[in-house]
């Protein structure tokens, strides 16, 4: 069974921007939400990066990673990436926005 979490953004109001599709498919050494002990909105690496995708840090480090990578949201298509591609650097970037923990 292919299990995927994708994640939808689109620009307010409707109709004005194109939609970014985020995919994160389930395959070797990486998870997505289906059960314990991962909560619904988890995805990452089983060694490494993750994010929750119910977080607006996570959401917006996600996007600013796509639009340094070339997605233009003036082109008013939908585009969907592969969301693997993504998340190293949307996870360091969500971590020094949270500063160091004390």
């Amino acid at each position: 069974m292919d299990c995927r979490q994708i994640l939808t953004l689109s620009l307010q109001p409707v109709g004005t921007g194109g939609r970014l599709r985020i995919a994160f498919a389930d395959g070797p050494g990486r998870y997505v939400p289906g059960g314990a002990p991962f909560g619904s909105g988890d995805v990452g690496f089983t060694r490494g990066a993750d994010l929750n995708l119910h977080e607006p840090g996570a959401v917006r480090a996600l996007l600013d990673v796509a639009l340094a990578r070339g997605w233009r949201p003036e082109k008013r298509q939908t585009v969907e990436v592969d969301g693997w591609l993504l998340l190293e650097a949307a996870a360091a970037a969500r971590t020094a926005a949270q500063g160091p923990m004390t």
